[in-house]
């Protein structure tokens, strides 16, 4: 929280005196003495993440082949492929489990 001078509207400084802590301004002879703490604590509202590979709308409409599972060993999985690395790169292979109380997702 920043406090600014009454008189020449600088910002006032946080002094220690022999005494107590006061607010003093850099440009004119301006002093107050802190009475009190002042304190406000403010959280920033966080953004909403998106999920990288599109959530749950991703795996509505993709194919399924024969994979086992490393979580279950369901021998189905969806899968989709994407390009995440540079062009001379392969695709990469995602896979869900079919099974639905597993949905563990890997990686080929």
């Amino acid at each position: 929280m920043l406090l600014f001078c009454p008189m020449c509207s600088n910002l006032l400084l946080v002094e220690y005196s022999s005494t107590c802590l006061r607010l003093s301004c850099s440009t004119c002879p301006y002093i107050s003495r802190i009475k009190k703490r002042i304190s406000e604590r403010v959280y920033p509202k966080l953004k909403e993440v998106d999920h990288v590979m599109g959530g749950a709308e991703a795996w509505k409409n993709v194919d399924s082949t024969d994979a086992v599972c490393p979580a279950c060993n369901h021998n189905r999985a969806y899968f989709m492929q994407m390009q995440i690395r540079s062009a001379d790169e392969p695709m990469t292979t995602f896979y869900k489990c079919c099974n639905q109380t597993c949905g563990h997702n890997w990686r080929d």
